[in-house]
């Protein structure tokens, strides 16, 4: 009799003030095999969480889900060619139907998203009906986002090493470079040298802190010819937030041609990227990677300080061997990110290890391992 109260009440609140909207303030649920049709906005300031059944977005008018708490569906279907606004979150915890229509999440508000909880699935999503925005899973290990634009089902296929906790995922159709609800660009011309031309087409935002690999395709809209003539040079690419560039994230190869087609990454870590495209990977040959000479002087003037090489950007997964001209190692690391600065990280006889190695003539052993590549060279350290 309560939860019936707690209904009345909402309804009341609603009609009296001529809004036309379920207003649910109290406690409302939907029980096993029931089924709610919404032919009018829903606002949720209560709990509306415990639900079995079926629920529906239907009619021929925009509809609105917003209010204080996420509402939680078990089954949920979309068959509304005006499209669901999402001003909330919305959580799915079994299956969800795209029939026509999208769920369009504002993508100024990252935090309003369709997620779909542990187990839950979709199905049915196309051009006509998808995600227009965000779209979330939660305790899931991989998944594929229903996502793209207004007219165009852009979908990221998302294979993890383990569980997400949470993961998102957005599509947008428009030049990185000036992208339309971020506060910063990612300009396609700030790059590693080993990268040719980015997509000024489209873009993809995904979030999550667990090593993945990603599937994306492509389409006519794509523009694929506009940076390659070869698919084989395709590649995925991604603007890296450490180094505030684009990189490549490396790939494992693209299938079709320039009219359609996809292409797969190797592991890696979304949450290092803002944002990722394709881009002209350069066939990631051996030959486009110049293992060079260097110069370390680490007396604090900002200049050569530590031992840089740009080639680990595209490998973040990386390890790196220094030697010195008699063969001792003398510093080792994985993921290494420009930390040589002439001091030593073994301890194999190294003399006076606390003030750095002496000046000369050293040896560099380092392995991308994101593209199955090594190379050597020498670095002369200056005091």
């Amino acid at each position: 009799m309560r939860k019936v109260l707690h209904i009345i009440i909402g309804f009341w609140a609603i009609c009296t003030n001529a809004q036309t909207a379920l207003y649910n303030s109290g406690n409302m649920q939907i029980h096993d095999q029931g089924q709610m049709g919404f032919h009018i906005d829903l606002i949720n300031d209560g709990s509306f969480d415990e639900n079995l059944g079926l629920a529906g977005f239907y009619g021929d008018l925009p509809l609105n889900v917003s209010g204080a708490f996420a509402t939680t569906f078990f089954d949920l279907e979309i068959s509304n060619p005006d499209n669901v606004t999402l001003n909330t979150s919305l959580n799915s915890s079994n299956n969800t139907n795209f029939i026509i229509g999208n769920f369009n999440t504002p993508r100024a508000q990252t935090d309003n998203y369709l997620n779909f909880l542990q187990n839950a699935t979709n199905n049915g999503s196309g051009d006509i009906s998808k995600v227009d925005g965000y779209a979330a899973i939660s305790n899931q290990q991989n998944f594929t986002f229903p996502v793209g634009d207004a007219t165009q089902l852009r979908q990221l296929v998302l294979n993890s090493t383990a569980v997400n906790t949470f993961a998102k995922c957005a599509y947008f159709f428009e030049d990185p470079s000036s992208p339309s609800t971020f506060p910063n660009g990612f300009n396609t011309n700030t790059k590693v040298a080993s990268l040719g031309a980015i997509s000024t087409t489209e873009f993809w935002r995904l979030e999550g802190s667990v090593p993945s690999t990603i599937q994306i395709t492509w389409n006519d809209r794509s523009n694929i010819g506009a940076l390659v003539t070869d698919v084989t040079r395709l590649g995925i690419v991604g603007w890296r937030k450490s180094s505030s560039q684009w990189v490549s994230i490396g790939t494992n190869g693209a299938v079709g041609d320039l009219s359609q087609g996809f292409v797969s990454s190797v592991s890696f870590i979304p949450d290092d990227y803002e944002v990722i495209t394709f881009g002209d990977s350069l066939g990631e040959a051996t030959e486009l990677i110049n293992p060079d000479n260097f110069l370390v002087t680490p007396n604090g003037d900002g200049i050569n300080d530590s031992l840089v090489i740009p080639e680990t950007d595209l490998s973040p997964n990386n390890s790196i061997q220094i030697f010195d001209r008699y063969g001792l190692k003398v510093f080792e690391m994985n993921n290494y990110t420009n930390e040589f600065n002439g001091f030593a990280t073994t301890s194999n006889f190294v003399i006076a290890k606390d003030k750095g190695l002496p000046t000369g003539v050293y040896f560099y052993i380092l392995s991308l391992d994101d593209i199955d590549l090594d190379f050597q060279g020498f670095l002369y350290l200056a005091r």
